[in-house]
């Protein structure tokens, strides 16, 4: 009984599922826009600074008495 053989099949290139294509299409879409709006929207607190930083209004005002916590210590 003779074997028969049948030419073996090219490889190929594994395929992405088109439902995994396409949420990082969604993905991609959604982080464009939300980018887009927020460059938009402008800062939320122009005013903020980093603590140290010339012109700026955050960080720690003398007086301050540490938002009502005194009192705490154990």
């Amino acid at each position: 009984m003779p074997l028969s053989s049948s030419p073996p099949r090219p490889a190929r290139p594994p395929v992405v599922a088109p439902a995994v294509l396409g949420f990082a299409v969604l993905l991609a879409v959604l982080f464009g826009l939300s980018y887009a709006v927020g460059s938009l929207a402008g800062p939320v607190a122009p005013g903020m600074h980093a603590p140290g930083v010339p012109g700026g209004t955050g960080g720690s005002r003398t007086g301050e008495s540490g938002g009502g916590m005194s009192g705490m210590g154990m």
